[in-house]
């Protein structure tokens, strides 16, 4: 019993001396880490205001007359008016412009996936230095500028006899998404388990049945990713639908028509603001729909990484 109860009556001190320097390190480290919290938090509130202050005098502008946007330029409490949003649509045809605008971007949005997904799920069954190569190819598409590709896309609407259509950007704009897009589903593609696959084919699935059944729906989430960023792009591009649309308003697109209300309205920046918010909407309305798969699938990303 002596020998026994010794050893432990002599490590018993020891364990105690350590006990109370153990608090005071994690008692200090809390101390440490407690006002930093408050300046983290602090410093992502701050950020949050400025990310909102634009966008509330927006907002707000668009409701007020001219002269109360240099006035009182944040305050909610001056007269409010909707008649900015009437001469929005009536002088710059927002209307059709926006009609316009959708036809493209879903069009665009629609063949984009239609041709990504069969390249992507090729590519991620590839095995060899072909595959490598060809993804290669596509990742290459993100060092040609946009600006670059301006000449030969014009020449290529006039020779096929398309320039001044809306149908040559349904074809265009899916060119400048692919390489970002076809990256993206080849990657989670290849996350999906190949058992699946491998039980597919004993039931007797083909190839087309196989991606439909089984790696469309595991890649659901990053197709979301990709159709939402896909349709941002679209909504705004101004570059390529001001040349190669042309003048005709009835074809135009709402990114187009808006700088036709600066120059209608040169001080009016009440219509002005309206005719932006009003092409806000559409692609605030679709991320909201579509933006807890986003989050999802980020998330997801970051766990398995």
């Amino acid at each position: 019993m002596t020998a026994v109860s010794a050893p432990a009556a002599r490590r018993a001190p020891a364990s105690a001396a350590r006990t109370p320097s153990r608090r005071r390190v994690r008692s200090g480290a809390l101390a440490r880490t407690g006002p930093s919290k408050y300046l983290a938090h602090a410093g992502v509130w701050l950020y949050v205001l400025l990310l909102a202050a634009p966008l509330y005098y927006l907002v707000i502008s668009a409701f007020k007359h001219n002269t109360d946007i240099f006035t009182q330029p944040f305050s909610p409490f001056t007269p409010l008016t909707l008649d900015n949003f009437g001469l929005a649509f009536s002088q710059a045809s927002l209307g059709t412009a926006l009609l316009n605008s959708a036809y493209i971007t879903v069009g665009a949005e629609v063949l984009t996936l239609v041709l990504a997904v069969p390249a992507a799920f090729a590519l991620a069954r590839a095995k060899g230095a072909v595959g490598v190569m060809v993804e290669r190819v596509f990742a290459l598409g993100f060092l040609i500028p946009g600006f670059a590709a301006l000449v030969p896309t014009v020449l290529l609407s006039i020779s096929i006899g398309l320039f001044h259509t809306r149908e040559f950007l349904i074809l265009f704009l899916p060119a400048s998404a692919m390489p970002l897009t076809v990256i993206l589903l080849t990657q989670a593609m290849r996350a999906v388990p190949a058992e699946l696959e491998e039980s597919a084919l004993l039931d007797g699935a083909g190839p087309l049945r196989v991606l439909w059944s089984v790696y469309v729906p595991l890649a659901v989430p990053t197709l979301t990713v990709v159709a939402i960023l896909n349709f941002l792009s679209f909504w705004n591009e101004y570059f390529f639908s001001l040349v190669i649309i042309g003048p005709d308003a009835a074809l135009r697109t709402a990114q187009v028509a808006l700088p036709t209300l600066s120059i209608a309205n040169a001080a009016q920046y009440g219509v002005l603001a309206a005719g932006i918010l009003i092409t806000l909407v559409p692609a605030y309305l679709v991320y909201a729909v579509f933006a807890e798969k986003m989050e999802n699938a980020v998330l997801a990303g970051a766990l398995k990484g």
